[in-house]
C-alpha cells in the first residue's frame, strides 16, 4: 500500500487533474490511498473572503464565493461526463458553497472572525477538491471514494495548528480506510482538516496536507508515502540560485529536517514525525515528471559518497548582538534572553556566542527586530544602567547559510573548505554556529552576499 499526497499545484486545473488520475491508474497495483490539498489559490481566496466578511465588504465576498463555484464547476464540466454522477457532484459542491456563505454571513453579522471560524472557512477548499478528485477517478473507471478526514483525525482545540490525538486517530483511520483499500477502492482523503472531540473543524497548520499524508500513511502501515510536488525531489540547492542544482536520490530524516529548517523546499519536520515513528519512508516526486524516481527520505538515508548534500539559505533576517563584560561567567543570561524573546513571540533561528562570553548574537526574523530589541533592553535594563551590558545592537538584512550532510560527521576539513569557498567568493562571515551532531554548519552573511556564498560552496563540494 502507498499513500500519495497531491498538493495545490498538482490539482490546480483540469490538465493537472488528468495527470493525477493517470498517476493513480499507473499505480493501482500498489493499492494507493490519495490525500489531496485544495486547488492552488483556493485557501488564500477563502481566507481573504473571510476577512472581507469581517470588514463587511459583502459584495466583494459574494463575488469570491461565486468564483469558487465557477472554478470547481468548470473542472467538473470538463472532466466528468454528463449524467447522474455529475449532477450529484454539482449538487453536493453547491451545497458546500451554500454552507460557506452561511458561515461568512455569520462573520459579517457578528463582526468577529475567531480562529475557530477561520478553520471552518479554510476547510472548504480541501472538501471541494477531494470531492471532485474522487468523481474524476470514478469517471475514468477507477473505483474511488471521497473521505472527509474530519471525523477520523482527532485533535485538540488549537485552531490554526491543532495537535493530533494519535490514540484516537490511528484506529479510526484504519477502521475507515483499510476496508476500502482491501476492496479495491481508492480512498480520496481531505488533507489539512481534522476535528476536536466535539466534532468542531480544526486545521493542522503549515504543510497540513503533507502532515495528513504522513498521519494516514503511518497509521495504515504504508510501504511508502509519496508527496507529489512540482519539482523532481529535494535539490542540492535552490535551482533559482544555483543553475547546476540537482535532485538528491536519498537523504535521511535528519538531513531532511535540517534542510527544511534552513529554507530548502523539503517536507516540513513536523510532517515527518508520524512517518519517522513508524519507520515509513517518504518519497518526494514530481507530478510534472512522474517517471522520475524523486528523493527517498528514510532512516538510513543514502549510501552516496557525497559528504555534503545541500547548501541553502534563509533571507530577511536580523542579527541582534548583546555585548558586555557582565555576560562573562554570569549564569542564566542566555535563558533570560530567550525568555524575553519568547514573551514577545520572537523565534530565535540561530545563536552564536564567543567563548569569552562577551558577545551573544541572536539571529531572528527581520520583521521582529524592533520589538526584540525593545524587550531585551527592558530585560537588561539594570545591566545597561550599570554598563555591565554595554549595548544591544541590531543589524538588518542578513542571511543564514547552511551546509547540510550526515557525511560531514568526523571528517576533517569541512569547515575549512566551506569558509575558503566563501572567502574566495569575497563573502564576509559575520557569525558561525555548528552543533555537536556535525550535521550542519551554519553561518551568517550579509543578505546581498548570500546567493554568491551558496553558489561558491555548492561548486566547492561538487554537488552539481
Amino acid at each position: 500500500m502507498i499513500t500519495m499526497k497531491f498538493g495545490g499545484t498538482s490539482v490546480g486545473d483540469a490538465e493537472r487533474l488528468c495527470e493525477v488520475a493517470a498517476i493513480v491508474r499507473t499505480n493501482l497495483s500498489c493499492r494507493p490511498v490519495v490525500v489531496a490539498s485544495a486547488m492552488s489559490g483556493v485557501t488564500d481566496l477563502l481566507l481573504g473572503t473571510a476577512h472581507l466578511a469581517l470588514e463587511r465588504r459583502k459584495e466583494e465576498g459574494l463575488r469570491n464565493t461565486e468564483r469558487l463555484r465557477e472554478k470547481h464547476l468548470e473542472i467538473v464540466t470538463a472532466l466528468v461526463e454528463p449524467g447522474e454522477a455529475r449532477d450529484r457532484l454539482v449538487r453536493e459542491q453547491g451545497e458546500l458553497v451554500d454552507k460557506l456563505e452561511t458561515l461568512l454571513r455569520g462573520v459579517h453579522l457578528l463582526g468577529e472572525l475567531s480562529p475557530r471560524s477561520l478553520d471552518a472557512i479554510a476547510s472548504f477548499g480541501e472538501l471541494l477538491s477531494c470531492m471532485q478528485i474522487a468523481a474524476i477517478l470514478e469517471a475514468r473507471g477507477i473505483p474511488a471514494r471521497f473521505v472527509d478526514a474530519r471525523p477520523l483525525i482527532r485533535t485538540d482545540s488549537g485552531y490554526g495548528e491543532a495537535a493530533v490525538d494519535f490514540e484516537v486517530t490511528n484506529p479510526a483511520l484504519r477502521g475507515a480506510l483499510l476496508p476500502l483499500v482491501e476492496s479495491g477502492v481508492v480512498p480520496v482523503v481531505t488533507g489539512f482538516v481534522a476535528s476536536n472531540p466535539e466534532g468542531i473543524t480544526t486545521t493542522l497548520g503549515r504543510s497540513g496536507s503533507d502532515y495528513t499524508a504522513s498521519i494516514v500513511g503511518a497509521a495504515l502501515g504504508s510501504e511508502e508515502i509519496w508527496i507529489w510536488t512540482d519539482v523532481d525531489g529535494v535539490m542540492t540547492a535552490d535551482p533559482r540560485v544555483v543553475e547546476g542544482a540537482a535532485p538528491l536520490g536519498e537523504i535521511s530524516y535528519r538531513e531532511a529536517a535540517e534542510m527544511s529548517y534552513f529554507g530548502a523546499k523539503v517536507i516540513h519536520p513536523k510532517t515527518m514525525q508520524p512517518a519517522i515513528e513508524h519507520g515509513t519512508p517518504i518519497r518526494i516526486k514530481n507530478t510534472f515528471n512522474p517517471a522520475h524516481p524523486g528523493t527517498l527520505i528514510s532512516s538510513s538515508g543514502s549510501s552516496s559518497a557525497k559528504i555534503v548534500k545541500n547548501v541553502t539559505s534563509i533571507d530577511k533576517l536580523g542579527l541582534v548582538a548583546v555585548e558586555g563584560s557582565g555576560l562573562m561567567g554570569a549564569p542564566g543570561v542566555i535563558a533570560r534572553l530567550f525568555a524575553a524573546l519568547a514573551r514577545v513571540g520572537v523565534n530565535v533561528m540561530m545563536i552564536s556566542q564567543a567563548s569569552s562570553e562577551h558577545n551573544v548574537c541572536l539571529i531572528i526574523p527581520e520583521k521582529d527586530c524592533r520589538r526584540a530589541v525593545e524587550e531585551l533592553r527592558t530585560e537588561l535594563g539594570p545591566e545597561l544602567a550599570r554598563r555591565t551590558v554595554e549595548a544591544v545592537r541590531v543589524r538588518d538584512s542578513v542571511s543564514i547559510i547552511a551546509v547540510v550532510g550526515e557525511g560531514m560527521r568526523g571528517v576533517p576539513g569541512i569547515a575549512a573548505r566551506t569558509f575558503t569557498a566563501a572567502a574566495r567568493a569575497d563573502v564576509n562571515v559575520i557569525a558561525i554556529a555548528q552543533g555537536s551532531s556535525e550535521l550542519n554548519i551554519s553561518f551568517v552573511v550579509d543578505q546581498s552576499e548570500a546567493h554568491r556564498a551558496v553558489r561558491a560552496i555548492h561548486e566547492a563540494f561538487q554537488l552539481a
